[in-house]
């Protein structure tokens, strides 16, 4: 039987392989530049995994819960907010240069993305919105891409593009919120689906019924009486037979699309 709802599929998410680049530079960078007894690497580190498990948990618990992966999705986003002001600190508190969004080293970055398709010398007009596709890619090689700035010896070089990644993986990430927002006021949650797919069931159910009610009046022989028009819908109606209240056991015309048409005629 098919799922009411899909699920699951993380793995394809461009958010998901984005986040994942992002856990594995903060685990290393925190390995190589934070003080190993320092809480901040172990926050570090713990916001980064939390930005990339969510992800991962909130795709699956969306085969019944829309508003669980609502929540799992923010809850991701909002780690990586942390994340991205653990590197900002990193840089001000040794008073380290920041990248400007729109230098030719930030461009560089978000240029990798973009390398498939556009001319790699042209670093103008990039923004974290012009990502392209590199779900086809694996892990590793995702990794060899932005290898010569997150395993560069400067740790200003790595915590820069580790911030220039963690602003194209909000950009993703609010992006889903919104489809997921969208897709639940069209489509409603997964109660609201399960429980139009029992009506839908039920409604199969009852037209064999339905069908037989009709191909029955529609054959009476020469000498019976033939069923008249439903008053309320016109469609056909057959005859039934009253099983409770005063005419109990009298015969009346019934149409044949009760319940959803109640109309009744006097035999």
């Amino acid at each position: 039987m098919t799922r009411i709802r899909k699920s699951g599929g993380y793995r394809q998410l461009a958010s998901f392989q984005t986040t994942t680049i992002i856990y594995d530079a903060t685990v290393w960078f925190c390995e190589k530049f934070i003080d190993r007894f320092s809480r901040t690497g172990d926050q570090m580190v713990q916001a980064a995994r939390s930005g990339r498990q969510n992800i991962a948990e909130g795709s699956r618990a969306g085969a019944t819960s829309s508003q669980t992966e609502l929540r799992l999705i923010n809850v991701a986003r909002a780690s990586l907010e942390e994340l991205l002001l653990d590197f900002e600190d990193f840089l001000r508190h040794r008073r380290l240069n920041r990248w400007d969004s729109a230098s030719a080293e930030a461009k560089a970055v978000r240029q990798v993305a973009w390398g498939r398709k556009k001319d790699p010398s042209d670093l103008t007009d990039l923004t974290d919105q012009d990502q392209t596709d590199l779900t086809d890619l694996t892990d590793q090689q995702r990794w060899q891409l932005y290898s010569p700035w997150l395993d560069h010896p400067d740790p200003a070089v790595r915590a820069n593009s580790v911030i220039c990644l963690i602003h194209q993986a909000n950009y993703l990430l609010d992006q889903q919120l919104n489809a997921l927002e969208k897709q639940f006021i069209n489509a409603g949650g997964y109660s609201e689906q399960l429980a139009t797919a029992r009506l839908n069931k039920r409604a199969e159910d009852r037209k064999p019924m339905a069908v037989a009610n009709i191909r029955d009046a529609c054959h009476a022989s020469p000498g019976e009486v033939q069923p008249p028009a439903c008053p309320r819908c016109g469609g056909m109606m057959a005859l039934r037979t009253a099983k409770t209240g005063r005419n109990a056991g009298s015969q009346f015309w019934g149409c044949v699309a009760y319940p959803k048409c109640d109309g009744t005629t006097e035999v």
